[in-house]
């Protein structure tokens, strides 16, 4: 059974940081395309940024040059660096394979003020 456990949002103002982290279990990690999905109020979940298992990265227009995706295999482990953070990216990120499976974890929600 898949679990995936995302965690490291938080309130932050614009222009800053944060990183989150998406721990996975129960599939087979390292040969998985992984992505970071974001779903804001009123607004369709959306894949922002996703990793190959060789590390090749593709990123979303609107998150292209601030957030950086990265994995460690060996921790079953997908991490999203955001940097230079807008209002608009105020959103709960989910992570996932890429294309996502039929399951969803908690989310961690990500709140930029203004």
């Amino acid at each position: 059974q898949v679990q995936l456990v995302e965690s490291g949002g938080g309130l932050v103002q614009a222009g800053g940081s944060l990183r989150l982290s998406c721990t996975a279990s129960g599939s087979i990690f390292s040969i998985n395309a992984m992505g970071w999905y974001r779903q804001a109020p009123g607004k369709q979940r959306e894949l922002v940024a996703g990793i190959t298992s060789g590390g090749s990265t593709n990123y979303a227009d609107s998150v292209k040059g601030r957030f950086t995706i990265s994995r460690d295999n060996a921790k079953n482990t997908v991490y999203l660096q955001m940097n230079s953070l807008k209002p608009e990216d105020t959103a709960v990120y989910y992570c996932n394979e890429v294309p996502p499976i039929d399951y969803w974890g908690q989310g961690t929600q990500v709140t930029v003020s203004s």
